[in-house]
């Protein structure tokens, strides 16, 4: 597997984590402190999070056919990017995880 297939998951996971962390204060500054302006920024982050979370869907759906986990473990990960901050723990125990695993050799050269 190549370590782009882990860096395009991790970066996502990333991505996805932030914005999750920041809707969840924009929705208490909504909806408890009834901040001005929190119904706009509660708007945009959420829509934000919504397109980029479907991103981090097909980077970690790529990554867990590479590394061929079974379906639990990919579910998941999968779902690591609805709960806040659970992003980041998941990305940090897959990312230990696969490189300590070998990477693929080289293929050998058949000789004639």
């Amino acid at each position: 597997m190549k370590k782009s297939v882990l860096t395009r998951y991790r970066v996502m996971a990333y991505v996805t984590g932030v914005l999750l962390v920041l809707l969840c204060l924009c929705m208490v500054g909504k909806y408890v402190l009834d901040l001005d302006g929190a119904a706009d920024a509660t708007r945009a982050v959420s829509i934000a999070h919504g397109w980029l979370y479907v991103v981090y869907l097909v980077f970690a759906f790529d990554l867990g056919s590479k590394a061929k986990w079974p379906v639990a473990k990919q579910l998941w990960v999968l779902l690591a990017g609805t709960i806040p901050t659970a992003a980041f723990f998941v990305e940090r125990r897959i990312s230990r995880e696969l490189e300590a695993t070998p990477a693929d050799a080289e293929p050998a050269v058949a000789k004639a």
